[in-house]
C-alpha cells in the first residue's frame, strides 16, 4: 500500500514554491490516492494536471498499481485546515457549532485560537414596532465549531 506520508512529502514539495496549500490527502487499501489543494486565488483545472503528473511521476505503475485523483477545495464544502480560514477573511461564511447552532456572516479575523464573525440578525428594538437589522459579533474557539463552510451570493 502507498504510504499517505510519502503522499503528502510529494505534495507539499511540489506545492512549495506556489500559493498551493495542501487541505487534504487519503490513500484507501485499494491504492485509491486523492489529493485536495487550495490556494488563495483559486486552482486551475491545469495545476490539477500538472500535480497529477508530478506525483504519478514518483510511483512505478508495475510496482503499485494506484488510482490518482488531485482536485482543489470544493464550493461549499467545510473548511479543513486553518489556511482555508484566512482565504475567506471579509467573505460569508456559514459556522455549524458542535451544539448545532448555526450562524451565517462575514469572517472577520482568524486568530491562532478562535475566529470572528459578524452576523446580521433582525432583533425587536425597544421603541420601534419592526423587528431592525442589528449587526452583532459572535467569537467562535475552533473546538466549539463543528464546521464552517463558504456561501456563495449572487
Amino acid at each position: 500500500m502507498i504510504d499517505k506520508k510519502n503522499i503528502i512529502e510529494i505534495v507539499e514539495n511540489e506545492i512549495a514554491d506556489s500559493d498551493l496549500f495542501l487541505v487534504d490527502v487519503s490513500v484507501s487499501s485499494g491504492n485509491a490516492i486523492s489529493v485536495v489543494v487550495d490556494s488563495f486565488q483559486g486552482v486551475p483545472i491545469i495545476t490539477c494536471i500538472e500535480l497529477s503528473k508530478a506525483i504519478e511521476e514518483q510511483f512505478d505503475r508495475d510496482v503499485e498499481d494506484f488510482e490518482l485523483q488531485v482536485a482543489s477545495a470544493g464550493i461549499g464544502q467545510a473548511f479543513q485546515v486553518r489556511k482555508q480560514y484566512h482565504k475567506y477573511i471579509n467573505k460569508e461564511v456559514e459556522v455549524l457549532t458542535i451544539e448545532g447552532s448555526k450562524f451565517t456572516g462575514k469572517l472577520i479575523t482568524v486568530g491562532e485560537n478562535e475566529i470572528e464573525l459578524e452576523v446580521e440578525e433582525k432583533e425587536k428594538v425597544e421603541g420601534k414596532k419592526k423587528k431592525q437589522l442589528v449587526v452583532k459579533k459572535y467569537t467562535f474557539t475552533y473546538d466549539q465549531i463543528k464546521s464552517t463552510k463558504d456561501i456563495i451570493t449572487f
